[in-house]
């Protein structure tokens, strides 16, 4: 399989985490590179992402996920050849969970998306954050007409051509919405997994 797709990582204070993570990233398929953006942690998240393969980027301070994001899509461009790599955005924590993203990244390798979203299999008590899910996904919806399963799901894979159609990010708790709305107002093809 041809390596096309590379893994970017926002991470702050994830030591624990982070290492396991990356090592399941590595070894999904057409994955040949895997950036961690070290936003500003004060544990040893760069240096334990390191050693387990990771290239990283280390912001000084805290900037938050859109600028993670934006940081490492950056930092993949740079090592991009003629053709630009996929990009798969994982949270930090998912550790061997993260073997799972395989499914997001075959609609984008197949030309059947531009981005696909991951809906977990089993949902989770949210708490106060079922309000925030079901603001975001009346958001989604009436901006566009797409109803979203999981609007705030970060785990997605995306082509580089709609990730620089969705940029400037929004910041804050909006990334994804935002991210979300701006494709499928441009046209973009936005697939939940």
């Amino acid at each position: 399989m041809t390596a096309d797709t590379a893994v970017v990582i926002a991470a702050k204070d994830e030591a624990e985490r982070i290492g396991p993570t990356v090592t399941a990233a590595l070894a999904l398929p057409g994955v040949d590179l895997v950036v961690v953006v070290d936003d500003g942690s004060y544990d040893k998240t760069g240096k334990v992402a390191r050693a387990a393969g990771a290239r990283v980027v280390r912001h000084s301070r805290n900037r938050g996920k859109a600028a993670a994001m934006e940081s490492g899509a950056e930092a993949v461009r740079l090592l991009d050849g003629d053709t630009p790599r996929h990009l798969l955005f994982l949270d930090a924590d998912l550790g061997a969970s993260a073997e799972t993203a395989a499914a997001l990244v075959e609609p984008v390798r197949a030309g059947k998306a531009d981005l696909a979203i991951a809906m977990f299999a089993n949902r989770v008590k949210l708490g106060g954050h079922g309000i925030v899910v079901r603001v975001a996904r009346d958001g989604i919806r009436r901006a566009t007409g797409f109803t979203a399963t999981q609007p705030l799901n970060g785990q997605r894979c995306i082509t580089r051509a709609a990730f620089e159609a969705a940029r400037p990010l929004a910041h804050g708790f909006g990334v994804e919405t935002g991210m979300t709305i701006d494709l499928l107002r441009k046209g973009y093809r936005v697939r939940e997994v």
